[in-house]
């Protein structure tokens, strides 16, 4: 097994050693289950663009096509 050494602000450190005593797991396994779980939430996390986001409203309205980039449509907006 490897070895982390990680740096962590006194408050953490006390809460660590709280929740250590009070379930009688050491600190590096609660630090290793923690780091467990952090990584399998973000396992589950897939990135996703606007697009994808709101894919299902593309095409539900009505309106012109070429409205991004058609100056008849964008005559009084900016200079």
């Amino acid at each position: 097994m490897k070895t982390v050494t990680v740096k962590v602000p006194e408050d953490l450190d006390q809460r660590l050693t709280n929740v250590a005593e009070k379930t009688g797991e050491s600190k590096s396994n609660l630090i290793r289950a923690a780091i467990e779980y952090v990584l399998s939430m973000r396992d589950n996390i897939t990135p996703n663009s606007c697009l994808d986001l709101a894919k299902d409203l593309s095409g539900s309205i009505d309106g012109p096509t070429d409205l991004s980039f058609s100056k008849k449509h964008l005559e009084g907006y900016g200079n």
